[in-house]
C-alpha cells in the first residue's frame, strides 16, 4: 500500500494509550539545538487534541454549536532530560480522571524508550462565556471506557 503524503499524520490508541509521534524541528529549539521548555506543552497539546479526535470527540462541532470548549485549567510538567534538534519523539497520553466538567490527562514525552518530560493536564469544559459546565455525556462515557481499559491492563 502506498502511503498518502497528502494527509496529515494522525496518532491513535494502542490499548488505553494514545500515541502521537513527531520530530523536533529547528523552530522547536534554542540556538544550542535543545527544545525550548514551553514547546513541550505544544507537543502535549497536539497529542491531546489528536487523542480527543481519535476518541470520537468533536471539539470543533461543539465550539461551532456554541455548546462549549475545553480550556486548560491546570498544567504540571516535570522535565527530566532535554530533547534535541532532529529527535523523533513519542507522546503517550492516558486518561487519568474524569469529572462532570473536566478531564485530567497524563502525558509522557519519550525518545527511544526514555522519558524526557511528564505532564499532567486538567482540561475544563467551559461555556462560551467561560464558565465551567458539564461536558457532553457521551464524552464522559468515552473517557470512562478509555480509563477502564487502563485499569484492565494493570
Amino acid at each position: 500500500m502506498t502511503p498518502s503524503y497528502d494527509q496529515p499524520y494522525r496518532g491513535g490508541f494502542v490499548g488505553p494509550e494514545h500515541r502521537f509521534a513527531l520530530t523536533v524541528y529547528f523552530e522547536d529549539t534554542d540556538t544550542a539545538g535543545i527544545v525550548y521548555y514551553a514547546n513541550y506543552l505544544k507537543f502535549m497539546e497536539r497529542a491531546r487534541s489528536d487523542m480527543l479526535r481519535a476518541a470520537g470527540i468533536d471539539q470543533r462541532a461543539t465550539l461551532e454549536a456554541g455548546t462549549g470548549v475545553y480550556a486548560v485549567a491546570e498544567a504540571n510538567v516535570r522535565y527530566l532530560r532535554p530533547a534535541r534538534l532532529g529527535d523523533d519523539l513519542l507522546i503517550i497520553s492516558t486518561v487519568e480522571d474524569v469529572r462532570a466538567a473536566s478531564v485530567r490527562i497524563q502525558q509522557r514525552v519519550i525518545r527511544a524508550g526514555e522519558t524526557l518530560a511528564e505532564g499532567r493536564i486538567t482540561a475544563a469544559f467551559l461555556t462560551p462565556d467561560g464558565r465551567p459546565t458539564r461536558q457532553p455525556r457521551d464524552w464522559v462515557a468515552r473517557f470512562e471506557e478509555i480509563r477502564a481499559a487502563t485499569k484492565d491492563d494493570e
